[in-house]
C-alpha cells in the first residue's frame, strides 16, 4: 500500500462527517478505469457510497468515450456507487450535484477558484481541471445504480500533458503557482461534500443544489453555441430548468432548454 493510500484510509476513517462512505472504500494502484471497477462492485451488490480510488488509470475515459489522461500519483481518479430511488429522467441532476460537490471541495481544500461549465466540467481560467461522468444501469426499466466518475488534475505539471491537451487542461498545482496539492485532504473533502450534498438532495430535492450550482457556474450569462440534430444553435445561458437542463434565450427572445450535448462558450 502506498503512502497516499495509507494516509487516505486514515483520513477517511477518522472523518466523523462521513457517516457511511468509508466502509466501501477500495484503493487500487493501477486500473484500466475506476468506472469499470465500480461497476463490477455495484453489480455484486456493493452498498451506496462505495468508492474506488486509483493511483493510475490506463484507460480512463470521459463523456462520449473520450480518453481521460490519468498519470500515476498526479490526480484524484475516483468513482462512487450511488443507488438513488429516482426516475431515470432525474439522473442528470446527479451530474450537476457532483459538479457542485467537487467544485466546493476544490475551493475548500486548495483555495483554487474553480467554476462549473455545464454540464460536467470544472474550469480554472478557462482551462479544464476536472471532469465528471455519470453512468446509470437499468433493469426492467428501473434504475439500479449510478456510478459517479470524478477525475481531478491535482499535481500535473505542464510537461505531464500530452500534446492534444496542452493549453486545454490545467492542474490545481499549476494554478497554485507550482504549490502541490495534498491529495489525501482533497479526496477526503470531495467524498465529504458529495455525501453531504447527496443527503441534502434526497431530503429536499433539486432546489438547494440548483442554487449552489448557479453560484458556482461559469456558464450563466454567457453566449453559448451548440450543435444539435437540427443544426447549430446559440443563445445566452440564463439558468437551469427543473430537470437540470440548460436554459438558453436566443436572439429573438425565445427560450429553449438543452438536456444534453457539448456546448461552446463564446
Amino acid at each position: 500500500m502506498s503512502n497516499y493510500e495509507t494516509l487516505l484510509l486514515a483520513r477517511l476513517k477518522g472523518n466523523t462527517s462521513l457517516s457511511g462512505w468509508t466502509g466501501g472504500l477500495k484503493l487500487l494502484e493501477t486500473v484500466v478505469s475506476t468506472q469499470e471497477e465500480a461497476k463490477k462492485l455495484a453489480e455484486n451488490g456493493a452498498p451506496e457510497g462505495t468508492a474506488v480510488i486509483a493511483e493510475e488509470q490506463t484507460g480512463g475515459r470521459g463523456r462520449m468515450g473520450r480518453k481521460w489522461h490519468s498519470p500515476k500519483g498526479k490526480g484524484i481518479w475516483m468513482s462512487v456507487v450511488l443507488r438513488p430511488n429516482l426516475p431515470l429522467m432525474s439522473t442528470p441532476q446527479l451530474t450537476l450535484l457532483a459538479g457542485v460537490a467537487v467544485c466546493r471541495a476544490i475551493r475548500r481544500a486548495t483555495g483554487v477558484e474553480a467554476g462549473i461549465k455545464w454540464p460536467n466540467d470544472l474550469l480554472v481560467s478557462g482551462r479544464k481541471v476536472c471532469g465528471i461522468l455519470l453512468e446509470s444501469s437499468l433493469s426492467e426499466g428501473q434504475l439500479q445504480y449510478c456510478i459517479a466518475g470524478i477525475g481531478i488534475d491535482a499535481n500535473l505539471a505542464e510537461d505531464d500533458y500530452p500534446d492534444f491537451l496542452k493549453g486545454v487542461g490545467t492542474s490545481l498545482m499549476i494554478e497554485r503557482g507550482g504549490l502541490p496539492v495534498d491529495r489525501t485532504d482533497l479526496a477526503g473533502t470531495v467524498l465529504a461534500e458529495l455525501e453531504n450534498l447527496y443527503t441534502l438532495y434526497l431530503e429536499q430535492g433539486f432546489g438547494p443544489i440548483k442554487e449552489l450550482w448557479d453560484s458556482l457556474s461559469v456558464t450563466l450569462g454567457r453566449q453559448i453555441a451548440l450543435n444539435t440534430a437540427q443544426g447549430r444553435r446559440g443563445g445566452r445561458a440564463v439558468g437551469l430548468d427543473s430537470d437540470g437542463g440548460l436554459l438558453l434565450q436566443d436572439d429573438k427572445g425565445q427560450w429553449f432548454s438543452v438536456c444534453s450535448g457539448e456546448i461552446e462558450m463564446i
